[in-house]
């Protein structure tokens, strides 16, 4: 089998970990497992195996015309029969079946439920959907949309997975104090809703003074990222709220911490949250996409409301007051990931679907 996953970026992000761990996995499961970054290296390519074969196409605009032609020529040298095509590569995957018909298009959704609303009525999107061979969808209800809405028939549900890396840099230091530390792995970015987060904060700061709160993500210093600063300044929370920026070592940096959470309005199946599961934290979570499955209210961790800032406030005092409560929740997430969410588990239920698509020639 030869297939190559294709993702726009190498920052930092759910879909682009999901990409590379894919590569990753595949590597050593069959004849050749290829990785082609569109228009953005970043950081995450330290994280690709020497084994997969890695190519930056370089892309320069949506309708970039000789980077159609290099993807293909990619292709046809490397006898690559199947491209998985992760969020908004789809497009330039389409241009390249329309003059190499002989490639599959698996289309591999990483979105969060609260695109659907946007994309009814998106005629492009139904349009492309003829071209895929297969679509993934990281949570439940993305595939029971693509089932509705799209003309490929060929849908799972494929958790998204996590693989311990055992960071090769750790060098970020969180600031605060040691047993008192409470992370958001996020980008800055309006559907993670780092504002919830401060109001939040503001509610307990009073009862757990010692206690600091650590976001982690990529910051494009916009708007966005403006007034969110600009919120915890006028909160005066800049020495208990910290920001910094997109790190390369987030095991370390969970391993930092005692607390884990999702302010977010929307979500699919945050690889941050499997992370966290990974390394025993428990988490107090907003309930949105697939994470209510993974944090079960009261076993480990705390579901509230989307926006719901007194219930928020309720469940994250609980932990922080609790330390054996923490440390209980945190065995249960761990327990869960490494049953439901571990590569073998995802990989194995990944190839059984591929085998049962025709036309998916295996080697």
């Amino acid at each position: 089998m030869r297939i190559i996953q294709i993702i726009d970026s190498l920052d930092i992000g759910g879909a682009e970990k999901m990409a590379v761990s894919f590569a990753n996995s595949l590597s050593s499961r069959m004849e050749f497992s290829g990785l082609v970054v569109t228009r953005k290296e970043g950081s995450l390519k330290k994280s690709i195996k020497d084994d997969v074969n890695y190519f930056f196409l370089r892309r320069k605009h949506r309708f970039d015309f000789w980077a159609v032609m290099r993807l293909r020529n990619y292709c046809k040298k490397n006898d690559v029969r199947t491209i998985q095509a992760h969020s908004s590569s789809f497009f330039i995957a389409c241009m390249v079946k329309m003059i190499y018909p002989k490639i599959q298009i698996l289309w591999h959704d990483h979105n969060g439920i609260g695109v659907i609303p946007k994309r009814e009525g998106a005629i492009y999107l139904q349009f492309f959907s003829f071209f895929f061979k297969g679509i993934i969808a990281v949570n439940t209800e993305l595939e029971a949309w693509a089932r509705r809405k799209l003309f490929c028939k060929n849908i799972i549900y494929l958790q998204n997975y996590v693989v311990e890396k055992n960071d090769f840099d750790k060098t970020t230091l969180l600031k605060g104090e040691d047993g008192k530390r409470v992370l958001y792995l996020a980008n800055l970015r309006h559907q993670k809703n780092h504002f919830l987060l401060v109001d939040v904060v503001k509610k307990v700061h009073n009862d757990f003074k010692d206690w600091t709160f650590h976001i982690v993500g990529n910051d494009s210093n916009n708007d966005y990222s403006t007034r969110l600063k600009a919120k915890i300044k006028e909160y005066n929370l800049e020495n208990v709220i910290y920001i910094y920026g997109s790190k390369q070592d987030t095991e370390h940096i969970i391993n930092q911490c005692d607390i884990a959470v999702f302010t977010s309005n929307s979500e699919g199946l945050p690889v941050a949250l499997l992370e966290y599961g990974l390394f025993c934290k428990p988490v107090v979570s907003t309930s949105v996409g697939q994470i209510p499955y993974i944090v079960q209210h009261g076993k480990c961790g705390f579901i509230s409301k989307i926006g719901d800032s007194e219930a928020f406030s309720v469940n994250l005092s609980t932990l922080m007051a609790d330390k054996e409560l923490r440390l209980k929740f945190g065995k249960e997430i761990h327990k869960v990931i490494l049953e439901t969410y571990s590569e073998q588990v995802v990989i194995d239920k990944y190839f059984s679907w591929i085998l049962d698509l025709k036309n998916i020639k295996i080697n």
